[in-house]
């Protein structure tokens, strides 16, 4: 530790004293002025420029795509080159020294060409850190830091585990990791859209041969990273002791999660597409991921059921071996209606939706004799039934409704109850003896009312 705080006080020493006799001179002052004014010059430019461009080509189709990718970002580094190089010019004919309007005419020009570069990266996080570190490779090996940088990184070394790793076989192996992850998914990518065309490829094989393709390329892209940082990869066996130890105790429901939806992929039991019931969840299964199955449900909520529940829980697959669903209807009717007359009405109305099936044929089935209503039942048909099943039983329901309205040999039905006096003369004779005991009551306060 002694040692790399030496080290580094050599380093600033020699830096403050490169900055001295280098930098703060009246040359080079005199030249980092003109960079700065040519910057607030560009700035200018952009901020008048900007407003009118965009008035002149904005409704264009082509200007609106290029706009905030391409566009806006290199308006200022352009600009800023243009003047930087007339400066350039000017001071060359003045024979005026130019080195740092040199070295700032091809960091602006590298910083334009990686920024054109890297757009072609879709994630912007990612974009943004590659064209960061490219851009500080580029500029050191412009000002001629590079190599000094690099050999400083190489001599600074600490011991990790048992082998000893240097700084700059760290930031390489992390490049290396982040880069090989980066070509692996691609891979594993270009993968999943050639099994898509494949159709002897079931949903479930493709996702799980997507998903090993990915862990298999990852896996590697770890393992060279290490190897490039100088690790002796046998020391990778203790190390996957204790995470089978951790996966033990830490990551149980984890792992189970993992495990289930591989045996979810493998047995084939539900695949993307299928139209499923768990839980109370009703939905189409848009993705089987490592850890959860994503299930959208009909009002656009998308449910992300652990795995282990898919295998544990009992779980309705209304397309697992065959697309076609029955759904059962229940109907009363009055006893007086024309029972005849009330079955044909409702495959009349079942044949009107266009959703139910032809064949198999609705039917209707009596089902019993209930205390106010004869009570049917009409079966349908339905082979869409990731595109709802409640629906297509209202709009059913209210087609038999109306024929039952419009036709008078068709009643619905009505509770009715029949209330029988067991005991009709008790109850005449209570109220005899009401009665008489009223007269009775009434003629005691007669005289009393003959004296007032």
């Amino acid at each position: 530790m002694e040692e790399l705080f030496i080290k580094g006080q050599e380093i600033l020493d020699s830096l403050v004293l490169w900055m001295d006799e280098r930098v703060l001179t009246y040359t080079i002052l005199a030249q980092l002025g003109i960079v700065l004014f040519l910057w607030l010059t560009s700035t200018g430019i952009v901020f008048w420029l900007k407003p009118l461009v965009k008035k002149l080509w904005g409704d264009k189709i082509i200007y609106q795509k290029l706009e905030a990718r391409y566009l806006n970002p290199l308006y200022l580094p352009i600009f800023w080159l243009l003047l930087l190089q007339i400066a350039q010019a000017v001071m060359r004919v003045q024979a005026y020294p130019d080195d740092v309007v040199r070295i700032a005419i091809s960091l602006l020009s590298a910083w334009i060409v990686i920024r054109l570069a890297t757009n072609l990266i879709r994630n912007r996080e990612i974009a943004r850190l590659v064209r960061v570190f490219v851009w500080l490779l580029v500029a050191l090996n412009i000002v001629g830091w590079l190599e000094p940088v690099m050999a400083v990184l190489e001599n600074t070394r600490f011991s990790l585990g048992g082998a000893e790793v240097s700084v700059l076989g760290i930031i390489t192996g992390m490049i290396t990791l982040l880069v090989l992850i980066w070509i692996g998914v691609f891979l594993s990518g270009l993968m999943e859209n050639w099994l898509r065309k494949v159709p002897t490829v079931t949903p479930s094989a493709r996702v799980l041969l997507g998903k090993l393709t990915k862990i298999l390329l990852v896996s590697i892209a770890f393992l060279v990273a290490l190897s490039s940082m100088g690790i002796d990869l046998t020391a990778l066996a203790v190390f996957g002791g204790a995470i089978g130890v951790g996966l033990g105790f830490g990551l149980q429901k984890v792992v189970s999660n993992f495990i289930s939806g591989v045996i979810l992929l493998l047995d084939r039991s539900i695949k993307p597409g299928d139209v499923i019931e768990v839980s109370g969840t009703y939905g189409r299964i848009d993705k089987l991921a490592a850890r959860y199955t994503s299930v959208i449900s009909r009002d656009g909520r998308e449910f992300l059921v652990p795995n282990e529940d898919m295998i544990t829980q009992p779980v309705i697959n209304w397309t697992y071996t065959n697309s076609e669903v029955r759904r059962h209807l229940p109907v009363g009717v009055s006893y007086a209606s024309d029972l005849d007359r009330a079955m044909e009405l409702m495959l009349e109305a079942a044949h009107e939706v266009p959703r139910v099936l032809k064949m198999p044929a609705p039917t209707v089935q009596v089902k019993g004799f209930g205390d106010s209503s004869i009570d049917l039942e009409l079966r349908i048909w339905i082979r869409d039934s990731e595109q709802g099943v409640s629906n297509v039983a209202s709009d059913v329901n209210y087609l038999i409704w109306k024929k039952f309205s419009e036709d008078p040999k068709v009643e619905m039905p009505f509770p009715q109850r029949d209330i029988h006096i067991v005991s009709a003369q008790g109850l005449k004779d209570q109220v005899q003896d009401a009665i008489r005991e009223a007269m009775h009551n009434g003629d005691k306060d007669q005289p009393n009312r003959a004296g007032e």
